[in-house]
């Protein structure tokens, strides 16, 4: 653990975390709420909103796929998204579905500042984010896509997303390396 640089529950906990909040919006499978939990983790997200009927610690599936991360990452279970929302603008976060949709940003093009505050909705396996949703937030987030399926599993997409919010964020070194 310790050539790892691998943190305690304390320690991740004392971390200072990237400025990123997750909302998951009626996702079906506790397994995916899990692995979201574990990339929370692995990139210091700062907290995970749970809306609707996703399933919320404790769980027997999503602690066999979050192996411990849902006791180190912070979380908050909302009734509906537009009260996550709500409390989201209070703290000062910018608002992103990550949904393919009519002007949606392309991951690969936008561009956060550091301590820019940002909160990302991750819908339904099968439907996604609500349309309602996405009239609530700032804009969609889509994720580029070559292949013939244009769909990505709800833990594979926050993953993706998760990895380009924290990456941008990262220092280089004076080789143009990235560092933590």
């Amino acid at each position: 653990m310790e050539e790892l640089g691998r943190k305690s529950v304390e320690e991740f906990k004392q971390s200072e975390k990237t400025p990123v909040i997750v909302v998951l919006e009626n996702i079906r499978s506790a397994y995916n709420v899990g692995s979201v939990f574990r990339t929370s983790d692995a990139f210091l997200i700062e907290a995970i909103y749970i809306v609707g009927y996703t399933s919320k610690p404790p769980h027997k599936e999503i602690k066999k796929t979050a192996l411990g991360a849902e006791e180190s990452v912070a979380w908050k279970h909302f009734a509906t998204t537009a009260e996550a929302i709500d409390e989201l603008r209070i703290q000062g976060y910018n608002v992103y579905a990550a949904e393919q949709a009519e002007g949606s940003f392309k991951l690969n093009a936008i561009g956060f500042e550091p301590d820019e505050k940002i909160a990302v909705i991750f819908g339904n396996e099968k439907s996604g984010v609500e349309q309602s949703t996405i009239a609530l937030s700032d804009g969609c987030i889509e994720i580029p896509q070559l292949g013939m399926k244009h769909s990505l599993n709800i833990a594979t997409a926050a993953g993706v997303v998760l990895w380009e919010l924290v990456r941008q964020r990262m220092p280089l070194s004076p080789k143009g390396e990235l560092r933590p």
